[in-house]
């Protein structure tokens, strides 16, 4: 069964903007950066090259986990809960979850270098540097408090074949917001979820 949920964007005292989030992903193109093969025999200093990903890409035909975060490298995303997924990939799988998907509003350089940092290797990374997916997902919000500029508010999504069934949101969603709540989106949060729903 879909969840339909609002969200009361709260920075705008003059103004009510709750608003639905969406049931389907949307559809967008995210650019990556993968190792290309010939480039890694001929020991090519860079072996990446550039390769456009889809949402049908990530999505069709799957259930996923997919969570979204303000920022790469940030103590949050890199001590609990990036880390966090990858070492419950296992009991994710044994849920009946296909994949897990990291996405945040930075570029395919700065994603591949923190999934080498973390040692990532089952959680796919989806760079999304113009915030295309974010805006779409309803989730943009400004950090410019910190010198972030546009990122994504902290929330997971249980997604099959495309249609979110769940939404995990972090409170207090707002531009500039002073805290960084976390739970709602931690893997142990969602894998509860998980055993009692199916």
């Amino acid at each position: 069964m879909v969840e339909t949920i609002s969200v009361k964007r709260s920075w705008n005292k003059y103004d009510d903007n709750t608003q639905e989030l969406p049931e389907i992903v949307p559809n967008v193109v995210f650019k990556t950066r993968v190792r290309d093969d010939e480039m890694t025999l001929l020991k090519h200093p860079n072996p990446y090259r550039w390769e456009d990903k889809t949402s049908f890409d990530y999505f069709a035909k799957k259930r996923v986990v997919l969570f979204s975060l303000p920022g790469a490298f940030t103590p949050t995303c890199s001590t609990y809960q990036l880390p966090g997924f990858e070492e419950n990939f296992k009991a994710f799988k044994e849920l009946g979850i296909d994949d897990i998907l990291c996405i945040s509003v930075n570029d395919a350089f700065v994603m591949n270098c923190w999934a080498k940092q973390q040692k990532i290797k089952k959680v796919k990374m989806i760079p999304d540097g113009s915030a295309k997916f974010t805006h779409k997902m309803k989730m943009s919000v400004a950090k410019d408090n910190l010198g972030f500029g546009e990122r994504s508010w902290r929330y997971a999504c249980i997604v099959e074949n495309g249609k979110i069934l769940k939404w995990f949101i972090e409170p207090g969603m707002e531009d500039n917001a002073g805290e960084d709540p976390y739970g709602e989106t931690s893997p142990e949060n969602i894998l509860n979820w998980l055993k009692e729903n199916g």
